[in-house]
């Protein structure tokens, strides 16, 4: 088991291509995806539609303002970097504003380097996870072909069934993580893919298990222990982690962090940032966040 300590202020460093830089982008996390009224979106907006508080400049005209505005899905949101990748290397030089046969192509990109980064983002923290061998050269291999797909022209992006590409990393980085796990001493007990909306989990020890694709959504975490926990697609809307110990937890992204609720008290992988909407201090209440509600069974 890597030591937290060393290897992510280096994963952070490595991750600097997998940040979204908005001054290098066209908008287009404002254009592309489609949102409906709910509590994420103030507003209905088609795909492919600009928002209406999207700028001249590709800036939004309310980005200091979107949780009071009703939009904290764009908050959420992260592009890994697609952005300014589509816009400046996949597109250099074209404009989708003014040119609508670059707006479809464009349109149709977007979508699968996003999901490209966000593989790259979890196969660059598997690289630091696992010592010399078999397993971390097939996450090198994987990792150069993601990182080439990014540079591949429109046509070959726009047909690549990116799906299926997400299937063969999933499967790898879960052995990735039996790995990374294998040593944690007295490991919780796995909970993959379980229903835990608005779980009672106050003080839980969890840690060292695999919670990978969990439903997590308004569960109480307070206090709980996610130290190494494999977190990767665990949805955490509105999941309460004030005192909570995520230290070295697996996969974890940054929306997974600002979707949820937390405070100073919180102790976070160093690779990722504190929210800014997250409490200053500790035993606030949980303020922003909306507490999930356990779906009827039929």
């Amino acid at each position: 088991m890597s030591d937290p300590r060393t290897t992510l202020p280096l994963l952070a460093e490595a991750r600097r291509d997998l940040t979204a830089d908005c001054s290098r982008c066209s908008g287009l996390c404002c254009v592309v995806p489609a949102f409906a009224a709910s509590a994420d979106f103030a507003i209905d907006k088609p795909a492919g539609t600009p928002c209406p508080n999207l700028q001249p400049d590709a800036r939004c005209g309310v980005h200091d303002q979107l949780r009071d505005r009703g939009f904290p899905g764009c908050v959420v949101f992260d592009c890994f970097g697609a952005g300014q990748r589509v816009t400046e290397d996949t597109f250099p030089g074209r404009d989708w504003r003014t040119d609508p046969a670059t707006a479809a192509a464009v349109f149709a990109v977007f979508p699968v380097m996003r999901q490209l980064t966000e593989l790259l983002w979890h196969l660059t923290e598997a690289r630091t996870l696992l010592p010399a061998g078999s397993l971390a050269s097939e996450v090198a291999t994987a990792h150069a072909r993601t990182e080439e797909l990014t540079r591949a022209d429109a046509d070959e992006l726009a047909g690549l069934d990116a799906a299926a590409l997400r299937r063969e990393v999933g499967e790898l980085l879960g052995r990735v993580s039996d790995v990374a796990r294998a040593d944690v001493p007295a490991r919780a007990r796995d909970r993959r893919g379980a229903d835990l909306i608005g779980a009672a989990l106050h003080g839980a020890d969890l840690h060292g298990a695999s919670l990978r694709g969990a439903y997590l959504i308004g569960a109480d975490l307070r206090g709980a222990d996610l130290r190494w926990a494999d977190l990767l697609g665990a949805d955490l809307r509105a999941a309460d982690l004030r005192g909570a110990d995520l230290t070295g937890a697996l996969f974890l992204t940054q929306p997974q962090l600002t979707a949820a609720v937390g405070d100073a008290g919180t102790a976070l992988p160093a690779s990722l940032n504190r929210p800014g909407h997250w409490a200053t201090s500790t035993g606030q209440a949980a303020g922003g966040g909306r507490r999930g509600r356990r779906p009827r069974r039929r």
